[in-house]
């Protein structure tokens, strides 16, 4: 039998069954395997993919919606993957076309890479921002945050969610419901009994990632990471809003360096929802 062509094999819905695939799509292009993060994206949101004949998938990717499910307010593409026998032949472009139509009128966002990028011009997508991704063993020093911080409980949800979209703009509340189970720590910050800020550490590789953070303000943001920080003993791993230059330059002053940058892009809005200024992580670049 001869070997379909790359144009002829069809784009299907991914499932978690396919999480193990996903991580060897990963660790073929020479990413962690991060299946962790793959079970969250594959159950929160929504994969794509495309067989490979001979075993394994040419490329997938994974679509994390927001808002009212009949009429998502925003989607996050992320995990834009093509192995590595089957790169620069198309593979990518035509997934990603698929995608971009399958979603129709919903707007879309996105971290790409400087080697992505290219692609996602080609295909519409414009850049809106910037993020910094930084890492490292936080040393802690300096004053000691004034702001009030402990472990979330579960009577919490109600402000975090409702906090959670005032800043993010629109509901994730399937996202910040998976929060206890995916992340290690959930912490919120609180001043006269409100609360105002709150951020997850979850395992990634050695690392804990911290995202997302909500935060009120700088401050808040500061103690925030300082609280996650004392309760680990992994390097942690952000991917900052570059507009957020204080906290920036404090994060490196306590240890943390930086490691990439990546642009935010967005196709069908000019700009993110929300209140940027109270946005400081995403949860990952792979979800917005």
């Amino acid at each position: 039998m001869p070997t379909p062509s790359l144009a002829s094999l069809p784009i299907r819905r991914l499932t978690f069954r396919d999480l193990a695939a996903c991580a060897d799509l990963s660790e073929d292009r020479g990413w962690p395997r991060e299946e962790h993060k793959w079970g969250f994206l594959l159950t929160a949101g929504k994969g794509y993919g495309i067989d490979d004949p001979d075993g394994g998938l040419v490329s997938a990717c994974v679509v994390t919606e927001y808002g009212p499910q009949e009429r998502p307010a925003l989607a996050a593409i992320g995990m834009v993957l093509v192995a590595e026998r089957h790169a620069r032949k198309g593979v990518g472009r035509r997934l990603m076309r698929h995608v971009v139509s399958a979603m129709g009128t919903t707007p879309l966002t996105l971290h790409a890479t400087p080697y992505g990028r290219p692609l996602y011009e080609e295909l519409g997508f414009k850049v809106t921002g910037r993020a910094e991704m930084v890492c490292g063993r936080f040393t802690p020093g300096g004053p000691q945050p004034a702001v009030a911080t402990r472990a979330a409980t579960a009577e919490d949800l109600a402000a975090i969610l409702r906090l959670d979209e005032q800043a993010f703009g629109t509901d994730r509340t399937h996202i910040v419901t998976r929060l206890p189970a995916f992340a290690d720590q959930l912490r919120v910050a609180e001043e006269d009994g409100r609360i105002i800020g709150y951020a997850a550490a979850w395992p990634n590789m050695d690392t804990h990632v911290v995202g997302p953070l909500i935060a009120r303000d700088t401050p808040v943001a500061r103690a925030l990471i300082a609280s996650l920080a004392a309760h680990t003993d992994r390097p942690l791993r952000t991917d900052i809003d570059v507009r957020h230059t204080e906290l920036l330059a404090w994060v490196k002053e306590r240890g943390l360096a930086s490691v990439a940058f990546n642009s935010v892009m967005s196709y069908g809005i000019t700009e993110l929802p929300g209140d940027w200024s109270r946005r400081f992580a995403p949860v990952t670049v792979a979800a917005g």
